[in-house]
């Protein structure tokens, strides 16, 4: 991703080691339980207790929990709302399960402002697990939390803290047996090496400097993606970059996405260029030259010891790459430079992922034209790779239908390749930032290291929420990228400033800031 102009939860439990395409089986848990009224039918409306749950509140402030109309599966719902503030749980024991590991799943909305909104499993014999409400004020979404079950029991609870007027819906409350996590926690770092050698710095929280790489790692990123261009002007983000960045991406015990351009600058939906080495070249020899380049990255990054785990071929390729050759005008041909790129990865390593990776991660209509015509035209591929960007691409309604649909309609694991938030508004350097003006952002989430935080928390809640365990996890884009004169968007403008820097990992005095707690999420 990139545009040079404005067109342009805290859960702890151990992660999967690598790159998991399925979620393990779960220990042969049984619910000898299960949810009672988990769609809020039984009472109708107006009903502070519904059956099956029970209502409490410190303050005596239970008429803050009611049921209502307006259901997500059936006629009613669970609502928290009270027009002064409140504080209330609603909560339902189970008890005779049988240990193993459960995973709860409500459909919810919010309309945001809470100190907080979260779904909880609680006595279950193991830590506490939750799952913060996004924000959506209109459309329903999904939400997951796990837990292993120890004690034979657990408690289900509906959590808020809230100011006056704030409100969540719930509805369709089930447990099962089962587990969800996200095997990827990663960010796009491509910019660092540029920035380090224009004398970038990066510290921890408390101030103490440090490569950010092990900072990053620290908070628990687990991937590090690399953009590979051919012939950059500035000498930077080519094979010889990448190779050294790799080294130290895996001597942090991350694992190694490398994600392909085919150009010599930035690649997204609105530029496809050819890099200038192959300008003339023809179709047949365009299909040449993306195996050769893309073999010849992986297998020097495969001799020195640092094989890449997942290959992006292309980026945000929506209309195509290596205009006007692969463009989608051109599907037979667009696949056959995909193929070559794909038969690449597996020459070089037969165990490395492979992704395409498109944009606007809430068009579900345009994602589904894209990969219907990648599949009707035999690309290959393994996994689905999107951008979603929440002050352009949609809702988060939007973009769970997008990529749940492409988890199912395509039977292959997704994930987010690309997101991002700004922590404020304000510029560092003289470049005006992409997102600058509170009428750009998404409702709910304020450009604070707050909405940061919870913007990131949610993104990662609807990955993980994706059905059959085939939402992968998610890549920060370009964490690293904070405002360092010299490392400015353009590799053929020294003096090209930086419009990112509002939405880096890093704040404007280069600690880390409290985001990377999304990290840690499961």
């Amino acid at each position: 991703m990139f545009h040079a102009r404005r067109a342009l939860r805290t859960l702890l439990i151990p992660l999967f080691a690598g790159l998991a395409l399925t979620t393990l089986p779960a220990t042969s848990a049984q619910a000898a339980a299960t949810v009672t009224n988990g769609g809020f039918e039984s009472n109708g409306a107006g009903t502070a207790t519904p059956a099956g749950w029970t209502t409490y509140s410190a303050a005596g402030q239970t008429a803050a929990s009611y049921t209502e109309s307006g259901g997500h599966g059936g006629s009613y719902r669970l609502t928290h709302w009270s027009a002064s503030a409140y504080k209330v749980e609603t909560y339902q024991h189970l008890s005779g399960l049988t240990n193993g590991n459960y995973t709860l799943t409500a459909w919810v909305r919010s309309g945001g402002g809470q100190n907080s909104a979260h779904l909880a499993l609680k006595n279950c014999g193991s830590a506490e697990q939750r799952t913060d409400l996004p924000v959506s004020a209109s459309g329903w979404l999904r939400i997951v939390t796990s837990i292993a079950v120890t004690n034979n029991q657990c408690t289900i609870s509906v959590n808020s803290d809230a100011n006056a007027g704030n409100w969540l819906n719930v509805d369709d409350v089930t447990f099962a047996a089962g587990s969800t996590r996200l095997a990827i926690k990663g960010s796009d770092v491509s910019s660092l090496p540029k920035s380090e050698a224009y004398g970038g710095v990066y510290r921890t929280s408390s101030g103490t400097s440090g490569d950010a790489l092990a900072i990053l790692k620290s908070a628990g990123q687990n991937y590090a993606r690399l953009k590979v261009w051919v012939n950059p002007a500035d000498g930077y983000n080519n094979k010889a970059r990448v190779l050294a960045v790799a080294k130290r991406v895996k001597a942090q015990g991350m694992k190694l996405l490398v994600d392909f351009h085919y150009s010599d600058t930035w690649a997204d939906p609105g530029a496809q260029g050819k890099p200038a080495a192959w300008a003339g070249h023809s179709y047949s020899q365009l299909r040449t030259d993306v195996y050769n380049h893309t073999y010849d990255v992986l297998n020097a990054l495969k001799a020195q010891g640092t094989t890449a785990d997942m290959v992006q071929v292309g980026n945000e390729i929506n209309g195509g790459m290596l205009w006007s050759d692969g463009s989608t005008d051109n599907w037979p041909q667009l696949a056959g430079l995909l193929n070559s790129g794909y038969s690449a990865v597996k020459a070089v390593s037969s165990s490395t992922t492979v992704a395409l990776h498109l944009a606007k991660g809430g068009d579900l209509a345009g994602t589904r034209w894209w990969f219907d015509s990648a599949v009707a035209n035999g690309v290959k591929f393994d996994v689905i790779g999107l951008s979603y960007y929440g002050y352009w691409h949609g809702t988060l309604t939007d973009f769970q239908t997008t990529l749940d649909d492409a988890a199912a309609r395509y039977g292959k694991p997704v994930y987010l390749a690309e997101t991002a938030y700004p922590f404020r508004l304000d510029t560092e350097d003289p470049t005006e930032n992409i997102i600058d003006l509170a009428s750009e952002l998404v409702p709910g989430y304020p450009a604070s290291t707050a909405g940061q935080t919870k913007w990131m928390k949610d993104v990662a809640s609807i990955v993980e929420a994706v059905p059959n365990g085939r939402g992968l996890g998610i890549f920060y884009w370009e964490s690293t990228w904070t405002a360092v004169t010299g490392n400015g968007w353009d590799p053929t403008d020294p003096a090209s400033g930086n419009g990112w820097e509002n939405q880096a990992l890093f704040g404007y005095d280069d600690r880390a800031l409290p985001a990377m707690a999304w990290f840690s999420h499961r």
